[in-house]
């Protein structure tokens, strides 16, 4: 037990602790082990998209929507930055913005919202059940929040941060937290397309 212990103290203290080494030492987050990295979207031009058409590629997904006053802005502003540093190998990464908010968010306003952050951005939505299925699959959380007496079409999201990343495979490799600095996300994925 003291070893253990030690070797957790020693691993912390090196700096982030790797998804391999967090799973081996039992602290990969439980709500993660579940995630079916599984969509049937469409893009901002109404064409089915599923997570089978990047298979080659990392995927790297956020989930929001474009009237999100900072929590989605921001995200895409660490995307646009994560594939800025990572350079050539950005072409091995598909960074997709799934909407959880399809009432409002249509496909030219999703264009247009991630394209202002980085053209390589790649907006999705769909029906609200297929919205809810991708969502459900990905263990994001979300839901509308109006005030009271409020206008139809005036509510926010309530909705779970961060970013998901998937192999070439098609696999779920981790989930970065909403604090994550962009630069050690770039690091992150750097290492791992370098592993595959």
């Amino acid at each position: 037990m003291i070893r253990l212990a030690a070797l957790l103290f020693a691993l912390l203290c090196a700096g982030p602790v790797s998804a391999q080494a967090s799973q081996a030492l039992g602290l990969l987050n439980q709500a993660d082990q579940g995630i079916i990295p599984r969509y049937l979207l469409q893009d901002p031009n109404g064409r089915s998209v599923t997570n089978e058409d990047f298979r080659g590629r990392f995927q790297l997904i956020t989930f929001g929507y474009t009237y999100c006053p900072d929590i989605c802005p921001t995200t895409l502003v660490d995307m646009a930055e994560i594939l800025k540093q990572l350079g050539d190998r950005a072409a091995k990464v598909q960074p997709i913005f799934i909407s959880v908010d399809p009432d409002r968010d249509t496909g030219a306003v999703l264009k247009s919202y991630t394209e202002f952050f980085d053209a390589r951005i790649l907006g999705l939505t769909a029906s609200p059940a297929l919205v809810r299925r991708a969502a459900d699959n990905f263990k994001i959380r979300y839901a509308k929040i109006s005030e009271p007496g409020a206008e139809p079409g005036r509510y926010s999201v309530d909705h779970s941060a961060g970013m998901i990343l998937l192999g070439p495979d098609g696999a779920f490799i981790r989930k970065f937290a909403y604090t994550a600095p962009a630069a050690e996300i770039a690091k992150r994925i750097e290492a791992d397309i370098d592993r595959h």
